[in-house]
């Protein structure tokens, strides 16, 4: 007979859960704040009381010792974007991480617009 912790694995997919437990059945973030994909995620200076973190988020804390994408976060941790970015509002909301805003507007470097071609085009 399987134990109880057992019965919750499946052994090539890993934990057998939905992801909206991760983030208690929220599927948008609380606040008006909206996490573009490139904004850069950083550690806060506060320290966080982790005996009550669930490990996605004590995962995010840890890889936002350096500032990472919100496109990286998402494709590390291996969750959908819409539960990383309910996360993300979590703990921005307890002041846990800072956001660096990647530029907003039209790109006008047409030396950047260049190299971007090149590449392309090199595929």
């Amino acid at each position: 007979m399987r134990s109880d912790d057992e019965s919750w694995m499946y052994e090539e997919a890993g934990p057998v859960s939905r992801p909206y437990t991760v983030t208690g059945g929220r599927t948008r973030p609380r606040g008006t704040r909206y996490f573009d994909l490139v904004d850069l995620i950083v550690r806060g200076a506060r320290q966080p009381d982790t005996t009550s973190f669930s490990p996605e988020r004590g995962r995010i804390l840890a890889l936002c010792r350096v500032p990472v994408s919100v496109a990286e976060l998402a494709a590390i941790i291996g969750l959908p974007l819409g539960v990383v970015r309910v996360l993300l509002d979590d703990l921005l909301h307890e002041n846990l991480i800072e956001v660096l805003e990647a530029p907003r507007g039209r790109v006008t470097d047409q030396r950047l617009l260049r190299k971007v071609l090149a590449g392309l085009q090199a595929l």
